[in-house]
């Protein structure tokens, strides 16, 4: 079944380099298409236009349109990770080159912003006990890539160590 909705995502030339970088990085990925400008324009004829590639079945789209717009964090992707071995993994692949935020956020190397997100933390975060979700934040707020025990200790009121 295709999807309705497909990112794009504005690259100035590295269309092509991030798409397979991150088809490395996620399994059951593989880039769909690729497309090149003609003489029509407006980049030179033969340049990579477009990459159309999945990344765990999501359909995304790369392009190369030019130096025009850059990524900033008004958009990111979200992993949903299994575990904390997910989270370092994804955590440093995508770190790598780029550079780490706060609260489970990081820009790749491409300056594309991902949120490295254990599963549990939405339900720590929408907990009955505003009290365990008031020390579940805290406690993320602390942090760069997160730490899924030190975010359940802090929610339960215990210190971590």
């Amino acid at each position: 079944m295709r999807t309705r909705i497909t990112p794009n995502l504005w690259f100035d030339t590295e269309a092509e380099e991030a798409a397979a970088f991150y088809v490395s990085v996620f399994d059951d990925s593989r880039i769909v298409n690729v497309t090149h400008y003609t003489e029509a324009g407006p980049r030179p004829a033969g340049m990579v236009m477009t990459v159309e590639f999945e990344l765990d079945g999501q359909r995304i789209v790369a392009i190369n349109g030019g130096p025009q717009f850059t990524f900033d964090e008004a958009i990111s992707l979200q992993i949903d990770c299994a575990d904390q071995a997910e989270v370092d993994r994804f955590w440093s692949l995508l770190s790598d080159g780029g550079q780490e935020g706060p609260c489970g956020w990081l820009k790749d190397r491409y300056g594309l912003s991902w949120q490295v997100v254990p599963v549990g933390m939405d339900e720590m975060l929408a907990d009955p006990d505003p009290e365990r979700v008031r020390r579940a934040m805290e406690a993320m707020f602390t942090m760069r890539k997160l730490d899924l025990a030190a975010l359940r200790a802090a929610a339960d009121g215990v210190a971590a160590g």
